[in-house]
C-alpha cells in the first residue's frame, strides 16, 4: 500500500482521477515505489515489459541513445506523468529508453499485477487505451507543428506541453520549467543556436524569463496564443 502522499499526487493526475474507485484502489495496493539516482535506467530499448510507471518526483527522459551516443528525446516525463504502457498494448519489447535525469521517485505497477487486473476486469483496457492514446494525440499534435509552424510556435506549444505534463496535469499550477536549451534543441529537432534566438524573442516580449536550465511562464495567455496563431516566418 503506497502512502497517503503519494495517493494525493496521483489524483493530480487526469487519468487516475478519472478512474473509479475499485482500480484506484488496486494501483495503491499493488504499486510499488522506487527511489533511483540521476542516470539509473528505469528501462532501455528492446528490454521485456515489466510494468507501467509514473513519475511521482524527479524527471526521466524518454528518448533513444544510438551506438555514437548521439540522443534524441521524445519526452522529459515529470510529477506525475505515466509511461511505459505501449508494450503493455502490442506485447513488444520497449520501444524507448527511459533514464532518470536526476533523483526521482517512480511509481511502479508490476507487469504481472496488471496483467492479472486485465484478466478479471477486461474493462481496464479501456484506461490502458486512453493513456496510449494520449500520447498518440501528442506526437501527432508534434508532427503537424513540425511540418506547419515556425519555430517560435513550435517552442511555445512545446513549453504548453511540458507545463500540462503532455496531458497528464488536472490544471497548470507550477508556471517554471527546468530544462537545459540543449534538451529543447533536442526535442524540437533543432540547433541550440535556434532555440536560444527563439527564446530570446519570447523574452523580449515578456512572455518568459530564461535563467539556467529554467524557463519561467510570464504570460500564459499569450504563450498560448503565438502556439496557436496562423502560421508566421521566424524571428
Amino acid at each position: 500500500m503506497i502512502e497517503p502522499i503519494h495517493q494525493l499526487q496521483l489524483n493530480k493526475n487526469v487519468w487516475y482521477s478519472g478512474l473509479d474507485e475499485h482500480f484506484k484502489q488496486f494501483i495503491c495496493e499493488q504499486a510499488h515505489i522506487q527511489h533511483m539516482e540521476k542516470n539509473h535506467r528505469v528501462f532501455l530499448s528492446g528490454d521485456v515489459f515489466n510494468g507501467i510507471y509514473a513519475v511521482l518526483d524527479g524527471a526521466v527522459q524518454l528518448g533513444y541513445i544510438d551506438i555514437h551516443g548521439k540522443e534524441a528525446i521524445a519526452a522529459i516525463a515529470e510529477p506525475i506523468m505515466w509511461f511505459g504502457e505501449i508494450s503493455l498494448v502490442d506485447s513488444q519489447p520497449r520501444s524507448h529508453d527511459a533514464i532518470c535525469l536526476k533523483k526521482t521517485i517512480i511509481l511502479q505497477i508490476p507487469a504481472l499485477a496488471i496483467q492479472q487486473l486485465l484478466k478479471q476486469h477486461p474493462e481496464f483496457w479501456f484506461h490502458i487505451a486512453q493513456l496510449t492514446s494520449q500520447k498518440l494525440r501528442y506526437a501527432f499534435m508534434e508532427l503537424i507543428s513540425l511540418q506547419t509552424q515556425s519555430l517560435n510556435q513550435r517552442l511555445a506549444q512545446r513549453l504548453l506541453f511540458i507545463l500540462n505534463g503532455y496531458g497528464n496535469h488536472l490544471e497548470i499550477q507550477l508556471h517554471t520549467i527546468h530544462i537545459s536549451q540543449e534538451q529543447l534543441a533536442q526535442l524540437l529537432n533543432c540547433s541550440r543556436q535556434s532555440v536560444n534566438q527563439s527564446l530570446q524573442h519570447l523574452e523580449k516580449l515578456k512572455i518568459i524569463k530564461v535563467a539556467f536550465k529554467q524557463i519561467e511562464i510570464l504570460d500564459l495567455n499569450l504563450l498560448h496564443q503565438i502556439a496557436h496563431a496562423l502560421p508566421e516566418h521566424d524571428h
